[in-house]
C-alpha cells in the first residue's frame, strides 16, 4: 500500500488541529463581526485554560520536562540577545544614512510585486479580497506554536514540551542573529520611502562614515571608478553638522549606531531602545516569515496531519502578503522561508527532541531480552506480564521519586508559560 506523505500523518487525532483553526477563526472575526469576536474569544481562551489545568495533576513526563528546563532558559536567554543585537542594527541602518537618504532613495523594482499587481486584474475579485485579507499576522503564528507546546498535556505531541520550545527559541536565535548580520552588511532602501520619517527620530543627514566613504561617489560613475582604481577615499565630503553626543557612560559606544538625537533626552535604557518596533529599511531576510516557517516546520514534525497542511497555507498567504503590501521584497521572503527550513533540520541533527523516558524502557527492556525470550518458549505468560511490570514500575519510581519538587516545578513552569503567552500577545502585535 502506498504510504501518505509525512505532513498527512497524525496518530494522535484532530483535536489540536481543531483548535488552532478554531483560534485563527475567532480572531479573524474582529475584521467581520467586532461583537461575535469580543464574545467567542475570551470563551475559547477561557476553554483551552481550563482543559490544560485540568490536564496538569494527569501529566506523566515532569521528570522529562525537568531535563528540558536548564536548555530552556539557555535558549530564551540566547533567543533574547540575539533579539538585543537585532534591535540596535535595525536603527542602526536607518540612522546612518539619516532621513534625508530614506526618504529620496527609491524603492528597488521587484519582479514578486509587479506578478501580485498583475495577478488582481486577472482573478475574480473575490480572490483578490481573500488575498489581501489579514488572515493571519506574527502573533497567530507564536500562538500556535505555543498552543502546539502545551498540547503535550494532552498526548498530542511528544513529550518534553520545554524541549520542543527550548528547540524553537534556539533556532529562533540563530536565524535573528544571521538575518541582523544580513541586513547590516549591506543597506538597501525601503519599500516604503516614508517609513523612517514617520517611526524613527535620526539626524536628516548621514554619520560621518558615510559622509566619507559613501555620499561623495554614490551619484557619479566616474568617482566610483576611481575609488576601484584607487582604492582609496579622495573626495572632499563637505560640511555637515556637528553629532550630538548624549553621556552614556559605558554605553556611550553605541552612539555611532543609533545616532540619538536631542529631542529624545537621554538614557533609561534609550526608552527600552525606543520601543523595538519593526524597521525601515529593507531587512533581509523577513523576520515575519522567519517565525511562520519555524512554526510550521515544528507543527509538522511534532504533529503532523491536515492542519500541517492549512498551517503551511497560511505561511504562503503571509508571504503574499508581506509582498503585496511592501513591508518586504520578494527576496527577503524567499530567502526568509528557505532559511527557516534549513535551520529547523540542521537543530534535529544534534537536538534532543524525544522523551528520554521511552529509550529508558528500550534499554531496560534489552537486559531483559534472553528472560524474556525463554518465558515465551515455556509459554509462561505470567513470568511475561512480571517481567514487562517490572519495566514499567522501575520507570514509574524514577518518574515519582520527587513528587513534591516536581509538583513545584510544574506549577512553576505553567506559570511562566501563561505569563510568557500573555508578553507574547502584548510586544508582538505590531511585529
Amino acid at each position: 500500500m502506498k504510504r501518505s506523505p509525512a505532513i498527512l500523518k497524525n496518530r494522535r487525532g484532530g483535536g489540536l488541529g481543531f483548535a488552532a483553526i478554531s483560534y485563527i477563526g475567532v480572531d479573524y472575526l474582529r475584521f467581520i463581526s467586532p461583537t461575535w469576536h469580543d464574545r467567542l474569544q475570551p470563551a475559547l481562551w477561557t476553554v483551552l485554560a481550563i482543559a490544560a489545568i485540568i490536564r496538569v495533576p494527569f501529566y506523566k513526563h515532569w521528570s522529562s520536562e525537568l531535563r528540558s528546563a536548564i536548555p530552556f532558559i539557555f535558549a530564551m536567554l540566547f533567543l533574547l540577545s540575539a533579539l538585543l543585537f537585532e534591535m540596535v542594527s535595525v536603527r542602526s541602518v536607518t540612522a546612518v544614512l539619516g532621513l534625508d537618504w530614506n526618504n529620496d532613495t527609491s524603492p528597488l523594482p521587484d519582479i514578486g510585486q509587479w506578478l501580485l499587481l498583475s495577478l488582481n486584474e486577472k482573478v475574480p475579485q473575490t480572490v483578490v479580497d481573500i488575498l489581501r485579507a489579514r488572515i493571519i499576522g506574527l502573533h497567530h503564528f507564536l500562538m500556535l506554536f505555543i498552543m502546539l507546546a502545551f498540547s503535550v498535556l494532552f498526548e498530542s505531541v511528544e513529550a518534553p514540551g520545554l524541549g520542543l520550545g527550548a528547540r524553537y527559541m534556539f533556532t529562533m536565535g540563530i536565524g535573528r542573529l544571521l538575518r541582523a548580520i544580513t541586513f547590516i552588511s549591506t543597506i538597501l532602501p525601503s519599500p516604503r520611502p516614508w517609513c523612517a520619517s514617520a517611526r524613527f527620530l535620526v539626524p536628516q543627514h548621514p554619520h560621518p562614515w558615510a559622509q566619507k566613504y559613501y555620499v561623495p561617489y554614490a551619484t557619479d560613475s566616474n568617482a566610483i571608478r576611481n575609488v576601484i582604481n584607487w582604492d582609496i577615499a579622495y573626495a572632499d565630503p563637505g560640511e555637515y553638522d556637528a553629532e550630538f553626543r548624549p553621556d552614556w557612560g559605558s554605553m556611550s559606544f553605541l552612539i555611532d549606531f543609533l545616532r540619538p538625537t536631542a529631542p529624545e533626552g537621554s538614557s533609561a535604557w534609550y526608552h527600552l531602545l525606543k520601543k523595538a518596533s519593526g524597521g525601515c529599511n529593507d531587512l533581509i531576510y523577513s523576520g515575519h516569515m522567519l517565525v511562520a516557517v519555524l512554526t510550521a516546520m515544528a507543527w509538522t514534525e511534532a504533529y503532523g496531519g491536515y492542519s500541517s497542511a492549512v498551517i503551511w497555507i497560511f505561511v504562503i498567504h503571509s508571504a503574499q502578503r508581506e509582498i503585496r503590501e511592501r513591508h518586504h521584497y520578494s527576496v527577503d521572503v524567499v530567502v526568509a522561508i528557505y532559511v527557516g527550513i534549513m535551520l529547523w533540520k540542521m537543530t534535529r541533527l544534534f537536538w534532543p527532541v524525544k522523551d528520554q523516558s521511552k529509550d529508558t524502557r528500550l534499554r531496560r527492556l534489552e537486559k531483559i531480552q534472553g528472560r524474556l525470550m525463554r518465558a515465551a518458549k515455556d509459554d509462561n505468560i505470567e513470568e511475561i506480564r512480571e517481567l514487562l511490570k517490572e519495566v514499567e514500575v522501575s520507570n514509574q519510581v524514577r518518574e515519582n521519586s520527587s513528587s513534591k519538587a516536581m509538583w513545584l516545578f510544574s506549577g512553576g513552569t505553567i506559570i511562566f508559560t501563561l505569563s510568557m503567552v500573555l508578553l507574547a500577545f502584548t510586544l508582538t502585535s505590531d511585529g
